[in-house]
């Protein structure tokens, strides 16, 4: 088992991601896209191997098919990690740090939504309920930030 987390790891820094599918780990890859597709950000601040509210947002909401869904079409969204156990741990915690300092995160799981222009609209975290009761409190989020234009 041990030989086979040691191969996975291996796999996944020379791929250059620990993101799900759908993530960035870029974030000005995610800015240009957002940009250049008219989309709002949503930025996952994780601790995604220790963070017990992290994982349990991770598996009941971003998971889950309804939310990856409405993702696809209408969101750009972004991991920015804070590991403990990885192998890359402290490489991805200094590709992290400027962009938690930035948004002034504190605690895990922190979850922003920017818009098109990269302006922060909301700061929300994990929410009961499940896929879509999340992608109806972010559609709020976007609604109303469209409404304080």
């Amino acid at each position: 088992m041990r030989k086979w987390l040691t191969v996975l790891a291996v796999v996944a820094i020379s791929a250059g991601t620990f993101a799900a599918e759908g993530w960035l780990t870029d974030f000005d890859k995610a800015k240009a896209l957002a940009k250049e597709q008219d989309r709002h950000i949503l930025i996952d601040f994780s601790g995604s191997d220790w963070c017990g509210w992290c994982i349990k947002l991770d598996k009941e909401v971003f998971q889950k098919q309804e939310f990856k869904d409405y993702a696809k079409e209408n969101l750009v969204l972004l991991l920015v990690d804070w590991p403990q156990r990885s192998v890359d741990s402290k490489e991805v915690q200094a590709k992290s740090r400027p962009i938690m300092e930035q948004y002034g995160i504190q605690s895990f799981p922190t979850v922003l939504v920017l818009g098109p222009d990269g302006k922060t609209l909301a700061k929300t975290g994990y929410r009961d309920g499940g896929p879509e009761a999340y992608v109806e409190h972010i559609k709020k989020i976007i609604v109303d930030g469209k409404e304080k234009k």
